[in-house]
C-alpha cells in the first residue's frame, strides 16, 4: 500500500484576519504553529514514516511542513518546493477582508470568486507590486506561466502536470510522501484523485493542518481516503472554512 498525505498549512496571520491571501506571502499565526505541530504529532502517533516531502513557494506552507517534520523527527528527509503547489491567485481580492467584501458584493458573488470552478477574480494590473512576475522567488519561472488571477480550473491546469511528472512517480517510488500546500491547490488535487464533479468540489472544505490520507494499491488505484483526527472536530473546522467568505450577520 502507498500512502499520500495532504496537509493544508496551519492558520496564517491573514486567515486569522479573514483576508484573501492567495500568493501574498504571510506568516503562520501562533494558532497555526500549534495546529502544524498537532498535525505532526498525529502523523507520528499513527506510524507514518515519510521518505519525501513537497511544498509550495509560500512561507506558511513551508513552515507548516517544517513543523510537521520536526514533530516526526523527519527533518532530514528531502523536500521539494514548487510554485505549482501555490495557493490560487486571488488577483485584486488579495488583501481584502472576506466578510467586508461579501457585505459589499453579496455572499453569492464572493462564493463565486472563492469557489467557482472557472470564474476568476479581477486580475492584477501588470504594474501592481503584487505581480509575481517581479517577485525574485519566481525568477526561474517562465513569466507567461505566472498568473495575475486564477479560477480553480486554472489551478488544476498548472498543478496536475506536476502531480503527473513529479509527485505521483515519487509516491510510486517512496511508498509514503507528504504534501504541505494550500486550500485550493489541494482541492484541485483532491478533485482529480477522487474524480469529483465541479459541484462536489465547490462544497468541499479542507481544514487547516489536519492530515488528509490517501491510500493506493500497487497499481496506483485509490482505495481509501480519510482525515486523521476526531470526526466531530474536523466537521466543525470544515464548517468554519466554509463560513469565511460570508458577510457578518
Amino acid at each position: 500500500m502507498k500512502r499520500l498525505v495532504l496537509i493544508r498549512h496551519g492558520e496564517s496571520t491573514w486567515n486569522k484576519l479573514n483576508v484573501f491571501t492567495g500568493w501574498t506571502d504571510v506568516q503562520l499565526s501562533e494558532t497555526g504553529v500549534e495546529e502544524a505541530r498537532k498535525g505532526g504529532k498525529l502523523l507520528k502517533e499513527n506510524g507514518f514514516d515519510f521518505k519525501m516531502a513537497y511544498t509550495s513557494y509560500l512561507t506558511r506552507a513551508i513552515k507548516t511542513l517544517w513543523l510537521v517534520l520536526e514533530e516526526m523527527d523527519l527533518m532530514y528527509i528531502p523536500e521539494v518546493k514548487s510554485w505549482r503547489l501555490n495557493e490560487k491567485h486571488y488577483g485584486e481580492l488579495q488583501g481584502l477582508n472576506k466578510a467586508e467584501t461579501a457585505a459589499r458584493y453579496g455572499d453569492e458573488q464572493v462564493l463565486l470568486w472563492r469557489r467557482s470552478f472557472d470564474v476568476p477574480p479581477q486580475p492584477l494590473e501588470e504594474g501592481d507590486p503584487r505581480n509575481p512576475r517581479i517577485d525574485k522567488r519566481y525568477a526561474d519561472v517562465n513569466p507567461a506561466d505566472l498568473p495575475l488571477t486564477e479560477s480553480l480550473k486554472e489551478v488544476i491546469e498548472r498543478m496536475l502536470p506536476y502531480w503527473n511528472s513529479d509527485i505521483k512517480p515519487s509516491l510510486e517510488k517512496h511508498q509514503e510522501i507528504l504534501v504541505a500546500a494550500h486550500g485550493n491547490s489541494l482541492r484541485a488535487l483532491v478533485m482529480h484523485l477522487k474524480g469529483m464533479s465541479e459541484e462536489e468540489i465547490l462544497a468541499f472544505n479542507i481544514p487547516t493542518a489536519v492530515p488528509y490520507v490517501f491510500e493506493f494499491d500497487d497499481q496506483m488505484t485509490l482505495r481509501n481516503d480519510y482525515f486523521l483526527g476526531d470526526p466531530e472536530e474536523i466537521k466543525k473546522l470544515m464548517e468554519a472554512v466554509a463560513n469565511q467568505g460570508k458577510k457578518k450577520a
